[in-house]
């Protein structure tokens, strides 16, 4: 037997119990993953409450639950090439990556080694996050230069994309709570107040202008840079959530180009980017764990340890 957190309804974090199921063996095409880390993402309890967005990724009751994960091989189907048995690996699946064991097809290129000196619990928590980062800078053609709001900034996908920005050489404004400025100045971004008037706060911070945002959270920063003369295309928003202004590039985690993934763990690697851990709590309290997590106010990743 192994084990698996699932829910058989929808609904908040009391819906989600840590099941024994049979232990899952791979199929010939398949590897199977022992986890030991699985990072969350707000999609994740988004989509165990809402049947409207779990039906959109193909997902019917009763569920199993997360989508980011890390750990090592120990088994691999006789068809199954690119992995061996002991190899450190990240991936995602969605759906079902807090349990003890993911069996992944890695012709769907949802499995990556583990670079060395990264370790599970930063790897458990890059491919959701950074992926839709990638994609949401990716969308306005973000360059060197350049002066970008970035909505959501403190939170999961924020630390990513204000990251990535300051890597590609662009000066970075972040909308947060105050509470969090601190946090975005050591990511490096110049943190400012969300709420009624940002538009005017940006201006007083950069007077010359901004030429581009990505809205993580909501659409307020997507208007604010509109008031603020930024072309509708080089304005992008998530995908979750209302329907963007017109002309305002909506994108997520599955528009991310080739090799998004590995430019990603590189900079983990290297130290372009840094993942702050904000807790660790292991599955018996994932129930825990997700209402800490969905109430928004953590600086940083949430991680399931198994």
């Amino acid at each position: 037997m192994s084990r698996a957190v699932r829910y058989r309804r929808f609904g908040g974090p009391e819906v989600l119990e840590l099941q024994e199921i049979p232990e899952p063996h791979a199929a010939p095409d398949e590897v199977r993953v022992r986890v030991t880390a699985a990072g969350l993402n707000p999609m994740d309890w988004q989509i165990t409450s809402r049947p409207d967005m779990a039906a959109g990724f193909g997902i019917t009751l009763p569920a199993g639950f997360g989508s980011d994960f890390a750990g090592v091989v120990d088994e691999v189907g006789a068809e199954a090439a690119g992995f061996a048995v002991g190899d450190r690996v990240y991936g995602a699946a969605i759906g079902r990556s807090v349990a003890d064991f993911v069996l992944i097809r890695p012709s769907a290129a949802t499995l990556f080694p583990t670079p060395e000196g990264v370790g599970d619990e930063v790897a458990g928590t890059l491919p959701v996050s950074g992926l839709t980062a990638c994609a949401a800078l990716d969308a306005i053609g973000l360059r060197a230069g350049e002066t970008v709001l970035i909505g959501g900034a403190a939170g999961g996908v924020g630390l990513f994309a204000v990251q990535l920005a300051k890597l590609a050489g662009a000066r970075v404004l972040g909308t947060a709570s105050e509470g969090t400025f601190g946090f975005l100045r050591g990511l490096g971004a110049e943190p400012v107040a969300y709420g009624p008037g940002l538009a005017d706060r940006v201006r007083a911070l950069a007077p010359e202008g901004i030429t581009a945002a990505a809205d993580l959270f909501g659409r307020e920063a997507a208007e604010a840079a509109l008031e603020l003369g930024v072309a509708p295309e080089r304005i992008s928003v998530v995908a979750d959530g209302p329907a963007p202004p017109p002309g305002v590039r909506k994108t997520g985690a599955l528009a991310a180009g080739p090799g998004a993934m590995e430019r990603i763990a590189d900079a983990v690697r290297a130290g372009g980017i840094t993942v702050p851990i904000a807790a660790t709590y292991p599955v018996e309290r994932i129930r825990e764990a997700v209402a800490t997590q969905a109430e928004r106010h953590v600086h940083g990743k949430i991680v399931i340890a198994l």
